[in-house]
């Protein structure tokens, strides 16, 4: 059945929006958008080290994405003004990265596969890399959902019981890391954060509950994997991008149907 691309694609869609899916909450619950964006951003600076020391793409983005989220959250806990050097990591992660990719010739020509995806392309080596991080994240933040939760609601709050703030935000550093990489063959690294962010965003409206958010924006991601192929499939279109804009098409309807 693997020997099929579209079967293939479809288990990498699923696979990613599982790992977002949850995340996702957390990102939009800790408005952590921009951090989102500064960390799959660098993911293309992570595909330059990986192509000129031949290591893999994944163990190279994995890397950087981590270091880049580790020293943003740093940043955070020493006071920085957030907007600005988000705004700064950002721009100038993904500005170093296309200037390295611009020393190896032979990646120039497929660029647009690292920063708006190429999900038809999955292997399934990518697939077993793809649903091994994907597992990975679920495992930590079910471990840690608790913890995250009440860190996430009251930094005070979690200290009073014996919580350490700072190990539940390196726990959110790493498990975003981890997405950064397993996500950036299916939706490249222009367009990560929208699968983040877009079917949380989306889950928020339907969900009253922690829990059910999660499983919603999963569900979600999924759904607009699956609808983004088919139409990218039907018109012809970029999968990666088609994938998003079904995400958003989703969130539209979720604003419609909001519960008051």
């Amino acid at each position: 059945m693997l020997d099929d691309f579209l079967v293939r694609a479809a288990l990498a869609g699923i696979g990613v929006a599982l790992a977002a899916g949850p995340l996702g909450a957390f990102v939009v619950w800790r408005r952590m958008a921009y951090f989102g964006d500064a960390t799959s951003h660098a993911a293309i600076l992570g595909v330059a080290l990986a192509l000129a020391t031949d290591l893999p793409i994944g163990l190279g983005t994995l890397a950087v994405a981590l270091a880049m989220a580790v020293t943003v959250a740093g940043l955070a806990g020493r006071g920085w003004a957030m907007d600005t050097t988000l705004g700064v990591f950002a721009h100038s992660a993904l500005a170093f990265g296309l200037v390295a990719v611009s020393f190896l010739p032979a990646v120039r020509t497929d660029l647009s596969a690292w920063l708006f995806g190429d999900i038809l392309a999955v292997s399934v080596t990518d697939l077993a890399f793809i649903w091994g991080g994907a597992a990975a994240v679920v495992a930590l933040l079910a471990w840690r959902w608790s913890a995250l939760l009440t860190t996430t609601i009251n930094e005070d709050l979690a200290s009073a019981s014996g919580l350490d703030p700072s190990r539940e935000r390196l726990v959110l550093t790493l498990a975003l890391a981890v997405t950064v990489a397993v996500a950036l063959k299916v939706v490249g690294a222009l367009l990560i954060s929208a699968m983040l962010i877009i079917p949380a965003a989306a889950a928020r409206g339907m969900a009253r509950n922690p829990e059910p958010m999660a499983i919603l924006a999963a569900l979600i991601g999924a759904g607009a994997s699956l609808a983004g192929l088919g139409a990218s499939l039907t018109f012809d279109t970029p999968a990666g991008p088609s994938i998003v804009a079904a995400a958003a098409l989703a969130f539209a309807a979720s604003a419609v149907l909001r519960r008051p």
